[in-house]
């Protein structure tokens, strides 16, 4: 799940002070990274066995091809077995901004992350696609606002090379959809540090939301 995300989840810090010439702005280059993504995006769905949409969820089924993860519940992802990663809708929050503001933004995606996540715990037993799905997997730069009371657990990326990777483009996100992306990012740099989030299948299954 190199989930792409976050910058709606940021902005009730920033809030709705950010004057509205600096967002309109922003409005070519958010246009142009989002039209930079769907290009990414197809080229990721030919890598991938299955890819479905749950809410605001891409969900791309594929083969882990990194090191044996343990998780928390004893469950091990092995190299071959079938992963779901997770990539949030960056059109809808951009969409969810525009149109009621940041703060408000970030709390419906908070719920929409949560009905997502209940929509793909019901399909794990009813879609063939997630028969054999042993884990969601994404990456985020807001790991400690994005797995309050959602049930992820965090990994460390698997390799120096795969984090700078990360690092790069999710600054990048955040800098183009983020209402003051640049300020934040420079601000912040030191703790914007991506992670895993994991939810496995059992534990996806046992999760109430």
């Amino acid at each position: 799940m190199v989930s792409k995300q976050d910058a709606v989840a940021v902005a009730h810090r920033v809030g709705n002070s950010v004057p509205k010439q600096k967002r309109s702005g922003s409005t070519l280059g958010q246009t142009l990274w989002l039209g930079w993504e769907n290009v990414i995006g197809w080229m990721m769905a030919i890598r991938s066995e299955y890819t479905l949409e749950f809410g605001i969820f891409k969900l791309m089924v594929k083969r882990h091809t990194g090191n044996p993860i343990l998780c928390k519940d004893g469950t091990w992802i092995e190299k071959g077995d079938r992963i779901g990663e997770l990539h949030l809708n960056n059109r809808t929050l951009q969409k969810l901004t525009r149109e009621v503001g940041a703060n408000r933004a970030a709390i419906k995606t908070a719920r929409l992350i949560r009905a997502s996540l209940k929509e793909i715990k019901e399909a794990l037993d009813t879609h063939i696609e997630l028969a054999q799905v042993k884990a969601l997997v994404g990456v985020t730069l807001l790991h400690r606002g994005l797995i309050h009371g959602l049930g992820f657990e965090l990994h460390k990326l698997p390799s120096k090379r795969f984090e700078k990777l990360s690092t790069i483009y999710l600054r990048l996100l955040l800098r183009f959809m983020h209402p003051d992306g640049l300020k934040r990012v420079e601000h912040c740099k030191n703790k914007l540090t991506p992670l895993m989030l994991i939810y496995t299948r059992e534990s996806l299954q046992r999760a109430s939301f």
